[in-house]
């Protein structure tokens, strides 16, 4: 929010959840993770502090991509896969808007997979929010690109014979500068990731473990459900230790280039031994296996992985037009149509 090109008027007036309700019927499936994530925006973009008019959402195809027409800001309603593409052009366009991409793993990583990284690996200032649920659910549970090996669907019924993408793996492989992960079941954690996305210089991409009730129920139930997610899930603050379990002893140690985990207390642990989560490292070494990490020998890593400072497309897309202008003759499209070689007809 702080580059030069990039800055957005705030509001003059204090806003609340209700300016931001559009009004229309939500029309997802009772108990799907969506309306958590509906829901932890709708409080968190008065704390951002822009009018209404200075938000827009942008959206493919799929559940995720209703979006638009449940909050009270701008939107687009794309076709399937090209939200990040249209997003691009609207951020471009219009420097003095924030823009969101609202998307799902198979809208962003399957027929939109090309514009996802590009928009990712130019770091232009958008922020995506990628509602994965691990199954394509508006056409009614075929297997996506994020659907773990073996997955029995309706166009797997023998087992998906594919490894899944890992969506933060794509990211910081392009060059990603910020990248969360979060489950739908936690509000105020989701809510902590998609303020601290509008806040970072670049592209934010925000992955919700999201749950789909009807087509591949407890997707992320053996990391993010209640009996296992002391467990199985490590929430990282950065500055702080990376500690997990239910009495927070068991936490993570690097050794001779790989992780592992330990427990503080048993064979000569101590608390100052384990890792110290630093979301602003630029090396991504370190937050790439967080990423990998999953049971049954790891824990599930969540919280704002990467916030990475780099340079914004957008700074520089402005910066070279201002260059251009000022060793220019050219100033406007008169000057051009009007230059080299004309031809007048009568």
């Amino acid at each position: 929010m702080d580059a030069i090109y990039n800055s957005i008027e705030k509001s003059s007036k204090e806003l609340t959840k209700e300016d931001f309700q559009s009004g229309q019927m939500v029309k997802w499936c009772p108990g799907c993770g969506a309306h958590v994530i509906l829901a932890s925006i709708l409080n968190t973009f008065p704390k951002i502090g822009y009018n209404q008019d200075k938000f827009v959402f942008v959206s493919g195809i799929g559940c995720s991509s209703r979006f638009p027409y449940y909050i009270n800001t701008y939107g687009f309603h794309g076709i399937h896969g090209r939200a990040s593409a249209i997003a691009t052009g609207v951020k471009l366009a219009n420097p003095g808007l924030s823009v969101w991409v609202a998307t799902g793993d198979g809208d962003s990583l399957a027929i939109g997979g090309n514009h996802f990284m590009h928009a990712v690996r130019r770091n232009i200032d958008l922020n995506i929010i990628l509602f994965n649920n691990q199954i394509y659910g508006l056409t009614k549970g075929q297997f996506s690109p994020t659907s773990p090996m073996g997955s029995v669907t309706k166009t797997s019924p023998f087992g998906t014979i594919e490894p899944p993408v890992n969506p933060g793996k794509l990211v910081l492989g392009v060059g990603g500068s910020f990248f969360a992960r979060v489950p739908d079941n936690n509000a105020h954690l989701l809510g902590e990731a998609v303020y601290a996305a509008a806040k970072h210089d670049g592209t934010s991409v925000v992955e919700v473990l999201q749950n789909c009730i009807i087509f591949n129920d407890k997707a992320h139930e053996a990391w993010v459900g209640k009996e296992a997610r002391e467990e199985n899930m490590l929430v990282l603050e950065h500055g702080k230790p990376m500690l997990f379990g239910k009495n927070m002893k068991k936490g993570l140690m690097f050794k001779n280039g790989k992780l592992l985990v330990v427990e503080v207390g048993k064979d000569g642990v101590k608390e100052s031994d384990i890792l110290v989560h630093d979301m602003y490292d630029d090396n991504p070494g370190l937050q790439i296996m967080l990423i990998e990490m999953a049971p049954p020998h790891f824990p599930v890593a969540v919280g704002i992985i990467r916030a990475a400072k780099r340079d914004t497309y957008d700074d520089l897309f402005y910066e070279q037009i201002e260059s251009a202008k000022k060793s220019s003759d050219i100033k406007c499209v008169d000057d051009l149509l009007n230059s080299g070689t004309v031809f007048e007809i009568r």
